[in-house]
């Protein structure tokens, strides 16, 4: 008797079982991936921005009114970004950061989120949660907290010893 095909292997159009629930666990892991950055980019496109620029602006946010040194950025991206530096040109093209050179280490640079990026965010956020709120409606509270325990233990194990 066939086995029915699990969802993610009936998206992908896979007849044939994964290998192992692992395999299978994370091919839906980054689809579900896939799935949300596609809705995060629809929902800031709008605005004339990238998800990656979004995330750039959330995290220059949650320091304001302190600043952020472009490497602490770079590491506290959702996604790796190697291109922080074309990023932030591009934000600060659009009058939505502020950069300047370190006075006490002329090597860094610290950014600042500017009064037009506050107000992007501020009309972005509506917009945000709607657009992420589709997983609160699917899972519920509880459901979405035991998501987030098993994402951070996940993170956990394939973080390599030492970055913890």
């Amino acid at each position: 008797m066939p086995t029915r095909p699990t969802s993610i292997r009936a998206e992908l159009k896979q007849s044939r079982p994964f290998p192992t629930p692992a395999q299978e666990a994370a091919v839906g892991l980054l689809r579900t991936a896939d799935v949300l950055r596609r809705a995060l980019t629809e929902a800031v496109a709008p605005s004339g921005i990238t998800h990656q620029q979004y995330n750039v602006l959330r995290i220059l946010r949650g320091s304001d009114p302190e600043p952020l040194p472009t490497l602490e950025i770079a590491e506290r991206m959702i996604e790796e970004a190697p291109g922080i530096t074309r990023l932030l040109d591009r934000l600060e093209a659009k009058g939505l950061v502020r950069r300047e050179r370190c006075r006490d280490d002329r090597r860094q640079v610290l950014c600042w989120i500017s009064p037009a990026g506050l107000a992007l965010l501020s009309g972005l956020d509506p917009v945000v949660e709607e657009a992420t709120a589709t997983g609160g409606r699917a899972l519920g509270r509880r459901e979405l907290r035991g998501l987030i325990a098993l994402l951070d233990r996940l993170r956990t194990a394939y973080r390599p010893a030492g970055n913890g």
